[in-house]
């Protein structure tokens, strides 16, 4: 069974581990947001692609969500000592993969090739898959003026307002033959528990991939970011109110609603299934937290699952009998 996932961040690389534990790595497609992506002391750094390939590794910092774990911070230690003031924090492993990408890039190898090299060396069987190999960088415009992504999320702790969400390059960008295939190829596919408008919307913003899902032969399936008016982790939320849009699983799926046949929401939201059933979106209420390893698994099998329920042909979505423990 051939599963993609859209995703960007902790949420979607959370269920993507999820679904690495319940069902194996070598069914998973991934395409991944590379909006996020900047250049810092010359480096290239991907910090959607490195969480994610960190996870499905099994290096990745459960405490944060992000980076290495156990990962040392000497190189911050040090640039604080020539009087720098460091406002994004690279482990000295994590500076490792930047070094290694930004040589490679250097080299002439496209971001996506990068990517499978140094996720195969990892250990990784799925495939990780950047949306797109050409640059698009998410600009932010706020109330105190336009910032770069990062600089608006981690320099400052997303506080300013949001106006609106400009998605540079988007519209000269193309997706890569391999992100078109997965999707054509797909038994299933599923939009993660991401940020809606910062990590999925300049997925989708890249030219010819909707088109590819409007004209799917699989199920289209997102799980909700938000539960009970509140995104689990990051900014979904504050973006939404200040959008003006309702902040509610209901408005998500309504953002998705020309993709989709299903939706997944959070048990605490249960009341809100009747307005998303009415949308003509099947639904799957369940408890979409994902606190730990048999949480992640637990919550990617009842999505593939309900994926299966949703076509005509039965492939059998999930392996119960490789479901890993809480830890």
């Amino acid at each position: 069974m051939n599963i993609v996932v859209l995703a960007g961040g902790v949420g979607g690389a959370k269920l993507c581990h999820g679904i690495a534990l319940s069902s194996g790595q070598e069914h998973l497609s991934v395409v991944v947001n590379t909006a996020d992506d900047f250049e810092l002391y010359g480096l290239h750094i991907s910090p959607d692609l490195d969480t994610m390939m960190y996870t499905l590794a099994g290096i990745g910092n459960p405490q944060t969500g992000w980076g290495i774990a156990g990962d040392t911070f000497n190189n911050f230690d040090m640039l604080e000592r020539y009087g720098v003031q460091p406002w994004f924090r690279i482990g000295d492993r994590d500076l490792a993969t930047h070094l290694l990408r930004t040589q490679l890039i250097a080299e002439g190898m496209t971001l996506s090739a990068i990517t499978q090299t140094l996720a195969q060396r990892l250990g990784v069987k799925a495939r990780i898959l950047p949306m797109t190999d050409d640059r698009v960088r998410t600009v932010v415009d706020t109330d105190e003026g336009l910032f770069a992504f990062q600089d608006y999320f981690v320099k400052l702790k997303w506080q300013p307002e949001v106006r609106s969400l400009i998605f540079e390059g988007a519209e000269e960008a193309h997706p890569t033959d391999a992100v078109l295939r997965a999707i054509e190829v797909a038994d299933t596919i599923i939009i993660a528990p991401s940020n809606l408008y910062l990590s999925i919307d300049p997925i989708l913003a890249v030219p010819g991939i909707k088109e590819m899902l409007l004209n799917a032969a699989a199920p289209i399936i997102a799980v909700t970011p938000i539960i009970a008016g509140e995104s689990v982790k990051g900014p979904a939320a504050k973006l939404m109110r200040e959008l003006g849009v309702e902040c509610s699983a209901v408005a998500v799926a309504q953002h998705y609603a020309d993709l989709l046949n299903g939706f997944v929401l959070d048990s605490r939201d249960a009341a809100l299934e009747p307005r998303i059933a009415a949308m003509g979106i099947q639904t799957l209420v369940t408890d979409t937290l994902m606190t730990n390893l048999e949480a992640r698994a637990r919550l990617a099998c009842e999505v593939l699952d309900f994926a299966d329920r949703l076509r005509p042909e039965k492939l059998g979505g999930c392996c119960p009998d490789r479901l890993l423990p809480s830890s």
